[in-house]
């Protein structure tokens, strides 16, 4: 009987950036730490974990683009508008480039309201409240 995803594990490349970036965004969204390795890191809530795993060096060369074939973004559920709205103005502080800034926060279509931007590895990453 299915019980949805279980987990989600990414390769990086650099790993402590990676950690630095995403710990403060997991924990905000209800994440706690899981298991920490010299080679990775991950957060958990509820069933699911996400997982970030220093990418080996013979790998390192092969550059990531999310419009390629593999992973396109991580979409995070929020509880508000005023959600996705505190975290723009934190990204925006912290200098991380917000994605589709001329059509923010409704650059999803749909009646989205969302929060469009990249990790240090260019992975898009959507945090969008449920539409009420």
């Amino acid at each position: 009987m299915p019980r949805g995803l279980h987990h989600v594990e990414l390769y990086v490349s650099d790993l402590e950036r990676s950690v630095q970036f995403w710990a403060p965004l997991l924990e905000r969204l209800g994440y706690e730490g899981y298991q920490n390795w010299s080679e990775g890191r991950s957060w958990k809530l509820g069933d699911t974990y996400i997982v970030f795993v220093q990418t080996a060096p013979k790998y390192a060369e092969i550059p990531y683009h999310r419009c390629g074939t593999g992973l396109n973004h991580l979409a995070f559920w929020v509880d508000s508008r005023s959600d996705v709205d505190a975290l723009t103005e934190e990204l925006r502080a912290q200098g991380t480039p917000i994605l589709y800034s001329d059509r923010h926060p409704h650059a999803g279509g749909n009646g989205h309201y969302a929060v469009y931007f990249e990790d240090p590895d260019r992975i898009k990453v959507e945090v969008v409240a449920e539409i009420p």
